[in-house]
């Protein structure tokens, strides 16, 4: 089991390490949120979206044990997606946290076999603390004694706290910037790690962004010492990833009919500061 947490690309990094690993020929469950269109999308069995009927057993099966007990939507879509997960076969399972990492539903989990950690910025303060710091230390909270985190580059502030947890718990990091990186301005895109430089196609997820998110993904599968993923399976996962509404330019549909000559239309869920920024970035090179 991959756990990812933090602020910013939790979701696009886990889907260039599911298409990576599928091209590799694995079977892989995912658990993400939130979901676009359908409450299906956040539980993913095998590579398919849970059919309604499946869904539907699961959820009610989840409520009869759960009984008159108090549980959040979030803690009963997580309990069900792990059940689903132990009755269909896979390799791997894919992880996201819902807002934070300490005191997440999805942190039940005794062990994992790798962790990871995006960018962390300000968000969900209500719940999470005011500051960076807070904010990292519960995104933290995933680390795990003798599992290597992944990790993205943060501000001082968040990569102090993510240290401090580390070292506390007993979690070797590896740390992009100094234990990997990339080069986006090459031609092919090239990650570094291990000594080592591997190229590959450029992601075909749109915006500078995602070349942090694909190498951190790509950094994180490496660590996988039981899986086998070659370079033209990560070539292919880069090139065939699928993660809707991220920088996804509209190509027909009703909203696209009434266009002015010349404009194009782009969708993103990017919902806090950082994600402003990160967009702003893009449609600036346009």
């Amino acid at each position: 089991m991959v756990h990812v947490a933090g602020t910013n690309g939790k979701g696009s990094t886990i889907a260039f390490m599911r298409a990576c690993l599928e091209a590799a020929g694995y079977r892989v469950h995912v658990y993400t949120s939130p979901h676009l269109v359908r409450f299906n999308e956040r539980i993913e069995i095998a590579g398919k979206i849970i059919p309604d009927n499946v869904l539907v057993s699961i959820l009610e099966e989840c409520e009869a044990a759960n009984g008159a007990d108090p549980i959040t939507f979030f803690e009963i879509t997580t309990v069900a997606a792990f059940l689903a997960f132990s009755r269909y076969e896979a390799d791997i399972v894919l992880l996201e946290t819902g807002l934070g990492g300490r005191l997440d539903a999805t942190n039940l989990i005794a062990k994992s076999a790798l962790t990871v950690i995006t960018p962390i910025s300000i968000d969900h303060q209500q719940f999470l603390g005011d500051t960076l710091a807070e904010i990292a230390a519960e995104k933290a909270g995933i680390l795990k004694a003798g599992v290597t985190c992944v990790v993205a580059a943060q501000p001082a502030a968040a990569a102090n706290v993510i240290k401090q947890q580390a070292d506390a718990v007993g979690a070797p990091l590896l740390w992009a910037g100094t234990d990997f990186g990339f080069n986006a301005a090459a031609d092919p895109f090239t990650v570094s790690l291990g000594g080592q430089d591997i190229e590959l196609p450029r992601p075909a997820l749109n915006g500078p962004h995602q070349y942090q998110n694909a190498a951190l993904a790509i950094a994180g599968l490496k660590q996988l010492q039981q899986f086998s993923i070659d370079d033209a399976a990560l070539a292919l996962g880069l090139q065939t990833v699928q993660w809707p509404a991220r920088m996804q330019r509209l190509g027909h549909g009703p909203l696209t009919q009434n266009l002015p000559a010349g404009w194009t239309l782009w969708l993103d869920g990017g919902h806090n500061q950082a994600a402003g920024q990160v967009i702003a970035k893009q449609c600036g090179q346009w």
